[in-house]
């Protein structure tokens, strides 16, 4: 090969070289989004997976598992694990998102992080899940770079939410996205991708919730007060 042709395509001297102007080729499997414009924006159009994923949440229940969603569903009938989530999953709320409870292993490791993170890594390295949710607020260089090791043993979607001022620490991710919440949606803003840099967050819309397709209720009716306090209970 000239060396013209390495500068022009440097993929084809190794996997895991890029241009800067130019979003990398994914040399592993990806997941696609569910959402056009999101994918277009990402490596290998899609959602990669065998890696470790950083997802910075501006809140929790902003939307990142309506986001997920399309990802989730696109795993068949693998096992989803949910690992120290914020809150105890809701049965309902799950299956209205389309979501097969029974697909769904819920993981409690107790208060100490580095269980959670024991945990995550055993999940990895064993390969029978699809995908991996893993929440925690804090975690330390060395042990991101231990899960993301451990994610590239298998395919599955690893995916790990912290809290937006994560974003301000070094983390071995090949794709940090910080979400924040906005009207009918959310802002995407890209923190680390192998592409070039997007200081523009891209805004997705996302399907309501139970909840927010509730909320124009008559709050003066018994009957109104029961049913969003009911859909309350169920999407926190």
């Amino acid at each position: 090969m000239s060396r013209a042709a390495s500068l022009v395509s440097p993929e084809t001297v190794h996997p895991s070289l890029w241009l800067a102007s130019q979003l990398a080729r994914s040399s592993g499997r990806c997941i696609d989004t569910g959402f056009a414009a999101l994918s277009s924006q990402l490596p290998g159009g899609g959602w990669p997976q065998g890696v470790l994923i950083d997802l910075l949440l501006q809140q929790h229940g902003m939307g990142e598992l309506r986001l997920l969603r399309p990802a989730l569903q696109a795993l068949g009938r693998r096992p989803i694990v949910l690992l120290q989530p914020p809150h105890a999953p809701q049965a309902l709320a799950l299956a209205a998102l389309g979501l097969e409870p029974s697909q769904l292993v819920w993981i409690r490791s107790g208060a100490r992080s580095a269980d959670a993170l024991w945990a995550a890594e055993q999940v990895l390295r064993s390969g029978c899940c699809g995908a991996l949710l893993l929440w925690q607020n804090h975690a330390r260089a060395e042990t991101l770079r231990r899960l993301h090791l451990a994610a590239q043993t298998g395919d599955t979607l690893f995916c790990l939410l912290r809290p937006l001022a994560a974003a301000q620490d070094a983390s071995p991710a090949p794709l940090r996205l910080a979400l924040h919440t906005a009207p009918g949606g959310i802002e995407i803003g890209f923190v680390k991708r192998r592409g070039p840099q997007r200081d523009t967050p891209l805004f997705l819309p996302l399907t309501p919730t139970l909840f927010q397709r509730h909320a124009s209720l008559d709050r003066s009716t018994p009957a109104a007060l029961a049913t969003r306090s009911l859909l309350s209970a169920l999407v926190s």
